[in-house]
């Protein structure tokens, strides 16, 4: 960066700069460039992008751009090259009047950071303007008896243009009776005066015609001319005279048009004609001839138009008092225009952020912007605030330029829009303000995981249920908003009984239904854990999970199964043994079922729905105990038909039966000999069973009957010396009941609750059905007897060690031919 020569050498170096094109330089933490007016639009003034440190492309890409006070933008920016050039027309005249040094003041913002940059560009002039005069032609009158050496001052010409470039030099034409004399104000202006060399003579020559000619000093230089008619008149001894050299007025800025300012006056102490005086403008440029009015007459000097301060503070003109004869002078009007606080103050927004993000730092620049009052002194002072309850703050930037930055962190879901006064006040009396409104949005970030009402879930859904039946919305809320709240739902990865939890349910990704993908049984599976993710769009994603338990409720889908009595595999019929000195409430067997259904529906009840003989037997409801009602008469019947339904307790409720059949006999002998001579019940289930038992027992009767007999015979002694035994004996504590069946002397101990006793009434044969171990009912002690089971054993009647004697029976053992 080149620094700015000093001294002498500044004028070289302007001229050197006016053919280079430019001219750069920094101070004070400001870029100044130069460039000539009235270059072609699009010239080049300076190389921006390298003075700020960048590439020609990040200009753009950083919002790199041109600032400035409300004026005509005079440069701009080319992006490909970086640099800035000419916006267009440049007349130095037009901004900068004839002040020594034009400079045009703007700034450049850097967008991405909101920094400015102050430029400086001077214009330089041109020799673009030929010095004019007021008019074009000057009428001067002089009296016949003047003598020579007398001056009269004539009209000055004016030239926009500044330095070498201004008005040089002024000529005279060549004639015998005048020469020139310029004199020099104080501000520099060049007054031209007409000097009378010689004596004139009106009767030799009435009128004299001159040129003058007025010439800058550009290279090359510019000239323009004006007429000048000399009129020799009749003695004028006395000249106008004001009464003041110069005349100065302060007024307001608001005063109204029409106003009288002042009021010039001149004397001419002649008499007649010769005294009348007759006042104008001397030297004012056309804007002034079209805000003052100046009377002729009485020199009363007035507004046509209102005064503005802020265009214009200070007025300067020349008038002039001349009487008939032509003899004139002239003074000076100065008017100094007070500033009153009559303009508010402005805020020029440069640059705005209309919507920022809610996780924006602490002391992001939201906003620049410029504070301009038209008004001077106290009445331009401007300051700026903001409400206090807002998270924002101003901070004094450069020149009047004032930056909105954060202060506090920002949360789009507590406060989405703020709503910005800019208050601008001056320092006037009494102060003047305006108020701007800004309107920052708060842009949503992805910082809220979506949030479910609850942080767990207990769903019931009853068993069977049909397949792809919905069981349960999740909903989980975002408080986000746009994609950063679009909230999608999965189920996490795990197993169940082995299979994926996908084969079970699913899970609507966008509305949170889980449905069922099968129909869920009770009986084997109770309860599923299951874990529920809702995930956002935003980037990177949040997400949240809660814990859902599914319980599969039992549904009464199951019927009682009953354990005992088992039906027989040989399609014989089962047989409880009664003995005929039972007494009332004596336990015959017991009814034992399960159901694999839960709470009320596994609750079973036990009833009696038909019996050969009504009255006989009663079933516990709760038990399934059966057990006579009365005591039992030679005139009951051996054989006992009894239908047991077994109920539970579910809506509707389901059951199931067993049929009992009930010996009523003191032993087995005396079932055996009863049996032949009974007939079967004439009822249709009485006539299928003894089908079934004259079947079974003719195909039994065939294989086992020789074998039967010797068995008898030769266990025929050990039998007479057990008849005698009592059934509790030889029972086992889970036992309720015992019983002893005799036949020829021989008591057998069986067991109601481990074994089944199937008889026949034409075959003469039976047979002994154990259940298999493993049922809870199963009333065989293994502790009993230190023998192994095997699958077929003949009977043997032995006694344990210090042990009561028991029956070992074989399944499926026939007992008799």
């Amino acid at each position: 960066m080149a620094a700015q020569p000093r001294g002498g050498d500044y004028r070289g170096f302007l001229l050197l700069s006016i053919l280079l094109g430019t001219l750069w330089e920094a101070w004070a933490g400001r870029i100044l460039y130069s460039v000539s007016e009235e270059t072609d639009k699009g010239s080049f003034v300076g190389d921006i992008a390298k003075d700020l440190g960048l590439e020609p492309q990040e200009l753009a890409e950083r919002g790199v751009r041109i600032v400035s006070r409300g004026r005509t933008q005079l440069f701009a920016l080319n992006p490909r090259s970086g640099s800035l050039v000419t916006a267009g027309r440049i007349d130095r005249e037009e901004i900068c009047a004839q002040s020594a040094r034009c400079l045009v003041n703007f700034n450049i913002l850097m967008e991405d950071k909101m920094n400015l940059y102050p430029i400086d560009v001077e214009i330089i002039d041109i020799n673009d303007n030929v010095p004019r005069f007021l008019t074009e032609e000057i009428n001067v009158k002089i009296m016949e008896n003047t003598a020579p050496g007398v001056r009269f001052p004539l009209s000055e010409a004016g030239d926009p243009d500044v330095g070498t470039n201004s008005l040089h030099s002024y000529q005279l034409s060549t004639n015998r009776h005048f020469s020139l004399a310029v004199q020099s104000g104080d501000d520099g202006t060049k007054y031209p005066e007409l000097v009378l060399e010689r004596v004139l003579d009106r009767e030799e020559e009435r009128v004299h015609h001159l040129v003058l000619t007025a010439s800058d000093g550009g290279d090359p230089p510019r000239s323009s001319t004006a007429r000048i008619q000399v009129t020799v008149v009749d003695v004028n001894d006395h000249a106008p005279v004001f009464f003041l050299p110069q005349y100065q007025v302060t007024v307001p800025e608001n005063v109204p048009v029409g106003t009288k300012l002042l009021t010039v006056h001149a004397i001419d102490l002649d008499e007649g004609v010769n005294g009348e005086v007759t006042y104008s403008f001397r030297k004012i440029t056309p804007k002034l001839l079209q805000m003052f009015h100046l009377n002729s007459l009485t020199g009363e000097l007035s507004t046509l138009e209102g005064l503005d301060y802020e265009e214009t503070g200070f007025y300067e003109m020349e008038v002039q008092a001349q009487d008939v004869p032509g003899s004139l002078t002239k003074a000076k009007v100065l008017i100094t225009v007070l500033d009153v606080n009559d303009n508010a103050p402005e805020v020029i927004m440069t640059s705005l952020s209309s919507s920022i993000p809610e996780d924006t730092p602490l002391g992001t620049v939201i906003a620049l912007f410029y504070l301009q009052d038209r008004d001077s002194g106290k009445n331009g002072e401007v300051t700026c605030t903001i409400p206090e309850n807002l998270p924002f703050k101003l901070e004094k930037s450069i020149d009047n330029y004032y930056r909105l930055v954060t202060t506090k962190n920002l949360d789009r879901e507590t406060l989405s829009l703020y709503n910005i006064t800019l208050k601008a006040t001056d320092g006037g009396i009494p102060p003047l303000s305006r108020e701007t409104h800004i309107s920052m949005q708060v842009a949503d970030t992805n910082d809220n995981p979506p949030t479910f009402p609850h942080s767990s879930y207990s769903v019931y859904i009853p068993e069977n249920n049909p397949r792809g039946a919905s069981i349960f919305l999740v909903t989980a809320q975002d408080h986000d908003s746009e994609e950063n709240a679009q909230v999608t739902y999965s189920l996490a990865e795990d197993t169940i009984q082995g299979g994926p939890v996908s084969s079970y349910v699913s899970i609507n990704s966008d509305t949170g239904v889980l449905y069922a993908l099968q129909s869920f049984d009770y009986e084997q599976l109770r309860e599923l854990q299951l874990t529920v993710t809702a995930r956002d769009s935003g980037d990177p994603p949040l997400s949240s999970n809660i814990s859902l338990s599914l319980f599969v409720l039992d549904q009464n889908d199951n019927p009682p199964e009953i354990l005992y009595p088992a039906l027989p595999t040989d399609g014989s019929t089962g047989l409880e043994l009664a003995p005929r000195s039972a007494e009332p409430g004596y336990l015959v067997t017991k009814v034992v079922a399960v159901d694999k259904d839960s709470g009320q529906n596994a609750w079973l009840s036990y009833l009696l729905l038909k019996a050969s003989e009504p009255g006989l037997f009663v079933v516990g409801l709760h038990t399934g105990e059966v057990r006579t009602a009365r005591a039992l008469l030679d005139r009951d019947a051996l054989k006992q038909s009894l239908l047991v339904a077994v109920q539970d307790h579910g809506q509707p409720p389901l059951s199931a039966t067993v049929t009992l059949t009930v010996a009523v006999a003191d032993n087995i002998p005396e079932v055996l000999a009863d049996l032949g001579s009974l007939e079967p019940s004439n009822g249709p289930y009485n006539s299928d069973l003894m089908l079934y038992l004259v079947v079974a027992v003719a195909a039994v009767s065939c294989i086992f009957l020789a074998f039967v007999l010797v068995l008898l015979a030769l266990r025929l002694r050990r039998w007479l010396k057990s008849r005698r035994l009592q059934a509790s004996e030889g029972g086992l504590a889970s036992v309720p009941t015992s019983h002893y069946v005799g036949m020829d002397g021989v008591r057998a101990f069986l067991q109601t609750y481990s074994h089944e006793v199937s008889l026949t009434s034409d075959s003469r044969k039976s047979h002994l059905i154990f259940p298999q171990p493993n049922y809870a009912d199963t009333l065989i002690s293994r502790e009993s007897c230190e023998k192994n089971d095997s699958l077929l054993t003949s009977v043997d009647f032995h006694e344990c060690k210090d042990k009561v004697p028991t029956i070992q029976v074989s399944p499926a053992l026939p007992l008799f031919p």
